[in-house]
């Protein structure tokens, strides 16, 4: 049995998620910021993180993962597409913010592509959802009915598309076919905001209805 956390962190409370299971195990989604937090948070569960997945690279959502990483030598997960953005803050937007620290990170360790992945005791799917930016990735628990998806899909929203790789018809595709071809009751867990259900969205969110 799996069981989700989330942490609403940074200035713009962009969601870092827990996935815990049976075996002491813990998945670390999208630390955005708040390091020291997140490992405080880690050792009060008494749970041994196996590694940081990434929905994608925008700075509000990588904010932490050197701190994380390096703390508790794990590796970092994210998709091919974005191999360079960890690094890079023209690319990650973190200079856009004046204020704002630049987002620097050393280079992930794993570049994800579609498919089933085995993490520890975890299996889960890796899902290519672009559209928000170019390797925004959906990572889909089976079993368990969840799916943490980033900025892809939120509560009555869809993520916005006027960043640097962002498409609007290549997101609305994304989400038609790689979310809302969940079952109806899944668990969609965005990376702003509360969490939400393909039926749900499919009948009341205005920017899918008609699609």
């Amino acid at each position: 049995m799996l069981e989700i956390r989330t942490y609403p962190l940074g200035p713009i409370q962009t969601n870092c998620y827990f996935v815990l299971n049976d075996e002491g195990e813990c998945l670390v989604i999208d630390p955005g910021e708040e390091g020291d937090r997140i490992i405080t948070e880690i050792e009060q569960l008494e749970v041994r993180p196996l590694a940081i997945l990434l929905t994608h690279a925008h700075f509000d959502h990588i904010g932490a993962v050197d701190r994380v990483r390096n703390y508790f030598d794990i590796p970092v997960h994210i998709h091919e597409a974005e191999r360079e953005w960890l690094g890079n803050p023209d690319l990650n937007g973190s200079s856009r913010y004046p204020g704002l620290p630049l987002v620097e990170n050393q280079g992930a360790n794993y570049f994800l592509e579609d498919g089933e992945l085995q993490i520890g005791s975890f299996q889960l799917e890796a899902r290519h959802t672009p559209g928000h930016s170019p390797g925004s990735v959906s990572f889909i628990f089976k079993e368990a009915e969840i799916a943490v998806v980033g900025d892809t899909l939120f509560k009555g929203s869809i993520g916005r598309t006027d960043l640097p790789g962002g498409d609007t018809a290549t997101l609305l595709q994304s989400i038609h076919d790689k979310l809302l071809s969940l079952d109806d009751d899944f668990l969609i867990y965005p990376g702003h905001g509360p969490s939400t259900t393909p039926g749900e969205e499919k009948y009341s969110n205005p920017f899918l209805n008609g699609f």
